[in-house]
């Protein structure tokens, strides 16, 4: 019950001076970052760090795909890569929608994220290995995992201190991250699986971490990542890895703050036409000033230029319609937009 002291298991970690000084930064970013993603190109941002994600994520555990690669895929364009590589990303990307509706303290929706994560790759995906697994440095044996019939138990005292223990929720998620990675409980997919555990974790902290590509600084310093893994096994205590993550949720938040995506794009737009539609969102406006720009542009392209849905770019051209402000000569591909409002002040 909410309240009462926890008095189970407990992993073995410190909390170092630099990660309560690293928490109090991050604290202050958060709000920052949240700002940033409100910006008219906010759904642009998402889609990109989105697609920043799953590639660092899959490049750290080898897949040689881009960045551009991925982003072809999640719009079903053809890519030629090997299949497997191809089907680590679309599993990647199912596994990334589910975000909202998993619950991070409930170990059967680790199972089921697991399931679509590793679906058509490994064999029996969503369940815990039932045999000895490590992590080998070329033919060298870095880290032996804990017995496979202790992986059930060891994973419910996890998941049991995660939910009830009062530490900070940064300080939770990290301790979580390397827990995970040490007891390795499954047969692949643990480094993906940990990485985007402890971004689901830090989203109940605050709906930002959805969309902060933190797995992007950590591919950027891979080594020190692994270095502090084994730093944390040696001290049997994960303070260091703490440490290591913390600062890269930090970077991150400062890093992906960036300057707004859409610079290019003018705004010519007058102030009267958007002061007669008050009800109109930014967004809206945007899409208008996009087809003042290209006037035989389509709405896939629109949705491409600015990161959005064709639904919700259909929505954003069907209030300008309504509202008399555009309408559309000839087909979707090849026709063109004439503006019915007058654009001079």
């Amino acid at each position: 019950m909410k309240g009462e002291k926890y008095n189970g298991y407990v992993p073995p970690f410190t909390v170092s001076p630099l990660a309560v000084s690293l928490v109090a930064e991050i604290s202050a970013q958060i709000e920052r970052y949240a700002i940033r993603l409100e910006q008219t190109d906010g759904l642009h941002l998402r889609k990109a760090n989105r697609i920043k994600t799953i590639h660092s994520s899959l490049a750290i555990e080898g897949n040689r795909l881009s960045e551009s690669q991925v982003l072809d895929i999640l719009e079903g364009k053809h890519v030629v890569a090997p299949p497997r590589e191809i089907q680590e990303v679309r599993n990647a990307i199912r596994t990334y929608e589910l975000y909202p509706s998993l619950n991070p303290f409930d170990v059967k929706d680790l199972l089921k994220a697991h399931g679509v994560m590793m679906q058509g790759l490994i064999d029996n995906p969503g369940h815990f290995r039932r045999g000895e697994v490590g992590v080998f440095e070329g033919d060298k044996c870095i880290h032996l995992a804990p017995p496979a019939q202790n992986v059930p138990g060891l994973m419910s005292d996890l998941f049991g201190w995660l939910k009830h223990a009062s530490d900070h929720l940064l300080i939770r998620s990290c301790v979580f991250h390397y827990e995970f990675e040490f007891i390795h409980p499954f047969n692949d997919g643990n480094g993906r699986m940990g990485r985007m555990w402890q971004s689901l974790i830090l989203g109940r902290l605050n709906p930002v971490f959805e969309h902060l590509p933190i797995e992007n600084l950590v591919y950027a310093n891979q080594q020190s990542y692994y270095k502090a893994i084994e730093a944390s096994t040696q001290n049997a205590d994960s303070g260091p890895f703490i440490d290591f993550m913390l600062n890269e949720v930090l970077d991150s938040l400062k890093k992906y703050q960036g300057e707004p995506l859409m610079t290019e794009v003018p705004d010519k737009v007058p102030d009267k036409l958007k002061s007669l539609h008050p009800e109109f969102s930014d967004t809206t406006w945007d899409v208008l000033a996009y087809i003042l720009e290209n006037p035989q542009g389509t709405a896939i392209e629109i949705g491409k230029r600015m990161g959005l849905s064709d639904r919700m770019v259909r929505k954003h051209i069907a209030l300008l319609r309504n509202a008399d402000i555009i309408c559309r000569h000839g087909s979707n591909k090849t026709g063109y937009w004439e503006i019915l409002k007058n654009m001079e002040e």
